[in-house]
């Protein structure tokens, strides 16, 4: 009887949804049709989309979006028109049109769309990156630029730097010879300096004390990389089609619902903690340790008079360290992957980078921060990094807050804008000398790049964005990488594993929340500085 009863449940249950969707994809399609026959506007060129999804199907091309999208623009034009369900999508694909939307047209896109993202991991857009424009985003924004990132916090941190870099290189040194999984130390390394940072010592991850690794530490890591896999920009077909959006086909919000449980525990830990140690430091008359949480949980109690649109909640505490770990790991871990790989691919590039290195450092020492500005080859071979493998493609999608016209076309409110520095990064308008090749020269002295920064006033390289929501942490992220890819190009002579060839290396990537290597890069490093340096601790 039980066996018979599922029989029957089952594909009644399912016919039940196959209803439901062609009911909602009929009326779906009436909507379509009755807004086509709206007063017409001047849109931008772009492909003509399917009823209902539009152009959703170029995302299940085998190419990343922002490839696809680059391939689009070279045939319909650089400030682009597509419709992405039931939302009009323009995408920016010049130095130019970028310009245009991120510097003329600011304030129209200064606006993020909803997503499941910002709403469930972001405790209802309580953070820093998906807060919609407005007084909140205001107060965000004024915290980031005053307390959390400011040219003072940053160089309060700079002796954690040092440790953890001395760390970094211990552990490659450690494993001189083997081979490498080249992302695992880069990201234990950007981890630990965030999570200092952010969270203070007691919370640092292993390798900075030569602690082992907790359980608590590898599920929050696991956490973390399921996060970056659950929330691509651009996937969750439910957001483009919000008939669709209670099915979860692709089980999006599931898994971010999931991620956010474990977050919110490790998070409420945190804090309690934090809460604890304050209490006691307080009752000894001992000054706070201003990490950033004790900064964050200081302002949201100062602020408990402030309007409700302007308060700092303990859940925005939460919301903005997710934001801040999050943005400052796996994207500085994935760009020096990238850029180690172009040098093993280039030992030209190598060979001028160890050359700077050696005349301006010597090999009696390690490199320091301070010596950065004296060394514009190495800051070159991360900015010809980010030019070629930006992991932030298409950047983070805006939003227009109104009706605007941008080269002459119409872009309606409630548009969703992509710029792709992608296809930028590889213009020949933007780049003449060979933009598909790497060459940090570029960047140097009489070069096409020559004074080109990252500070988004140049509109063929822009990392971190640019305008109003430009990444308000830039400036940490490039002291942290240069630095880094200074080291360990001085500190080590790498080479691939034997047996394997540069012209071997796969340049596939995988597109999720940022883009990395589809495969871990394997490489193995040989010191070439004394010995006594590398059992050195700050």
């Amino acid at each position: 009887m039980p066996t018979s009863t599922m029989e029957l449940t089952l594909p009644l249950s399912m016919a039940l949804a196959l209803i439901i969707t062609f009911v909602v994809l009929v009326l779906s399609s009436v909507v379509w049709r009755r807004r086509s026959h709206r007063k017409a506007l001047n849109l931008p060129p772009g492909p003509r989309g399917w009823p209902v999804f539009g152009s959703l199907g170029l995302l299940a091309d085998t190419l990343p979006p922002h490839r696809v999208l680059a391939k689009l623009a070279a045939r319909h034009g650089p400030l682009m028109h597509l419709r992405f369900g039931s939302f009009h999508v323009v995408v920016a694909s010049s130095e130019e049109t970028a310009r245009l939307v991120l510097k003329t047209h600011d304030l129209a896109f200064a606006d993020r769309p909803p997503t499941a993202f910002g709403e469930i991991l972001g405790y209802g857009y309580q953070g820093i990156v998906q807060t919609p424009y407005g007084p909140y985003w205001r107060m965000a924004r004024k915290l980031c630029a005053t307390e959390l990132f400011s040219a003072r916090r940053i160089d309060a941190f700079e002796h954690a730097r040092a440790q953890e870099m001395r760390a970094l290189t211990r552990g490659v040194f450690e494993r001189a010879g083997a081979v490498l999984q080249v992302k695992e130390h880069l990201l234990n390394f950007t981890m630990r300096n965030i999570v200092r940072m952010a969270l203070g010592e007691k919370w640092s991850p292993p390798g900075s004390d030569g602690r082992r690794s907790s359980e608590g530490d590898e599920a929050f890591r696991r956490s973390l990389k399921e996060s970056f896999t659950a929330t691509g920009l651009l996937g969750n077909v439910g957001e483009w089609v919000p008939w669709l959006g209670w099915l979860d086909v692709q089980g999006c919000v599931r898994r971010m619902k999931r991620v956010h449980v474990l977050f919110d525990q490790f998070n409420e830990q945190i804090l309690n903690e934090h809460q604890k140690d304050r209490q006691r430091r307080a009752g000894a008359g001992m000054d706070d340790d201003m990490d950033l949480v004790n900064v964050l949980l200081q302002l949201a109690e100062d602020g408990q008079e402030e309007p409700t649109e302007t308060r700092l909640t303990r859940d925005g505490v939460k919301a903005f360290l997710l934001d801040i770990i999050g943005g400052g790991t796996e994207t500085a871990a994935a760009t020096m992957e990238w850029a180690i790989l172009e040098l093993l691919r280039h030992p030209d590039a190598t060979a001028a980078a160890t050359e700077e290195l050696d005349r301006v450092v010597g090999r009696a020492r390690w490199v320091t921060e301070r010596d950065l500005p004296d060394l514009p080859y190495v800051e070159a071979v991360v900015k010809e990094t980010m030019r070629l493998h930006p992991v932030g493609p298409l950047l983070v999608p805006h939003h227009a807050r109104e009706d605007t016209v941008v080269g002459g076309y119409d872009v309606p409110a409630g548009t969703r804008l992509l710029v792709n520095m992608w296809a930028v990064g590889r213009d020949p308008a933007s780049w003449p000398d060979e933009p598909d090749a790497f060459r940090p020269e570029r960047f140097l002295a009489g070069g096409s790049g020559e004074g080109v920064d990252v500070r988004g006033t140049h509109f063929r390289l822009l990392p971190f964005g640019s305008g109003r929501r430009m990444c308000p942490a830039y400036n940490l992220a490039m002291k942290e990488m240069v630095a880094a890819m200074a080291n360990l190009v001085h500190g080590f002579s790498w080479r691939l594993p034997d047996g394997a060839a540069p012209k071997d290396l796969s340049m596939e990537e995988f597109f999720g929340l940022n883009v990395s290597r589809k495969e871990p890069l394997l490489a193995v490093a040989e010191p070439r500085l004394p010995a006594h340096l590398y059992a050195a601790v700050d």
